[in-house]
């Protein structure tokens, strides 16, 4: 018997056919490999009325002085800058910040995991000396993030923090993401009160993670980097960070020789595109950038694999097929390695400094509920990357 053939679609449900593949065709281009719409800002994004004055079910924002808004200021490209590392010829031993040691003073240090990672109580970031801050440096490149519990960060005035985040180095304003009024270098992560667009999101995702170090399509990318808990949900809303300098110790010595020399692109033009798509703004021209694949740390000397899925776009002299092959093996090695990784939970109070010249990180989306998650992050730009010769096994 001849297989029944198929009914034509009507003008109508052809319509619907093309309207279906069209949203499904944007929602890819705000969602693709690279880019999840989980993260994704807007002023449209923004309850600001429920941040504000709250809901029936959730209290209004406890800093509302934080709350992202998009401007449409311009700003020109950035400028090389010679780069001071603090960390480098900070005493070892941190007497400044951790005043006597790990248990004396108050001051208590607990290891997350065995290869990376700290959580740090008795030691109050905005009373550092500048000593004390060189030493953070060192620690927090030694450790590769560090949670520092029972700050006020968030009860500073803004320019304050910023002044203290500074003291690292010049600040990175961010060409897409909201900021607070009148202080564009803040960086604001945010999802207001009873936004609920989670469950969107997994209709059509199986996870949320997006692994990242930040903006490294800059000539001369973030280093000590802080980021403070405004508002978070009861429970979820965790970072993973992954050691990439244990990533790199862990491949083959002949492997690792073959890593090094290489160059890749790193590319800030998807993020704009993305930002204008869904109705967003873009303060500064995109840019692309080559750096090494893998880098080494001014203080520590330890290399680092410097490469990410979000930003990193082709090796240099590599076929797409070729440079699309090893990346890919790379960006899998650093996913899949929590033998390398540490989840950090926060809490009100909760100062997270990591080194992006060392780490990858990405946020975890698995509350659903609507409970608001705000933060502020403050992004000193550091040295441009660069390559030590490959010393051998």
């Amino acid at each position: 018997m001849a297989p029944a053939l198929l009914s034509p679609s009507t003008p109508t449900d052809r319509s619907s056919e093309e309207q279906q593949a069209t949203a499904l065709y944007k929602k890819d281009k705000l969602q693709n490999g690279s880019s999840k719409e989980a993260f994704a800002q807007s002023t449209a994004s923004t309850n600001y009325a429920a941040e504000l004055h709250g809901t029936a079910s959730h209290a209004a924002a406890s800093h509302p002085e934080y709350l992202p808004y998009w401007d449409d200021v311009k700003y020109p490209p950035y400028e090389p800058f010679e780069a001071v590392e603090r960390g480098r010829g900070a005493d070892p031993t941190f007497p400044n910040l951790l005043k006597g040691g790990d248990g004396e003073e108050g001051v208590q240090v607990r290891d997350l995991t065995a290869n990376i990672g700290a959580e740090v109580t008795g030691v109050q970031l905005s009373g550092l000396d500048e000593k004390g801050k060189d030493e953070l440096a060192l620690f927090v490149a030694q450790k590769k993030v560090v949670a520092f519990r029972a700050q006020d960060f968030a009860d500073l005035p803004i320019q304050q923090a910023l002044d203290i985040a500074e003291s690292f180095g010049p600040s990175h304003i961010h060409p897409a993401s909201g900021a607070p009024k009148g202080f564009p270098r803040v960086h604001v992560v945010h999802r207001s009160a009873a936004d609920t667009t989670a469950k969107d999101f997994f209709s059509e995702r199986t996870n949320s993670i997006t692994w990242h170090s930040d903006v490294t399509y800059e000539l001369q990318p973030p280093g000590t980097t802080f980021l403070y808990l405004l508002d978070g949900p009861a429970a979820g809303g965790d970072t993973l960070f992954a050691n990439l300098a244990v990533a790199y110790e862990r491949l083959s010595p002949a492997f690792k020789e073959r890593l090094h020399g290489l160059q890749a692109v790193h590319s800030g033009h998807e993020q704009a595109g993305a930002a204008l798509a869904r109705g967003g703004t873009v303060r500064r021209e995109p840019v692309a950038t080559v750096h090494p694949v893998v880098r080494t740390h001014p203080a520590t000397g330890e290399k680092a694999l410097f490469v990410n899925p979000q930003f990193t776009r082709r090796i240099v002299g590599f076929k797409k097929e070729e440079s699309d092959c090893l990346l890919g093996f790379l960006y899998q090695h650093i996913a899949l390695g929590a033998d390398l990784q540490a989840r950090v939970k926060w809490e009100e109070g909760t100062v997270v400094v990591w080194d992006n010249r060392v780490t990858a990180h990405t946020a975890i989306l698995d509350w659903t509920d609507g409970q608001r998650r705000h933060l502020a992050r403050l992004t000193p730009r550091a040295e441009r990357p660069f390559e030590t010769p490959y010393e051998g096994a």
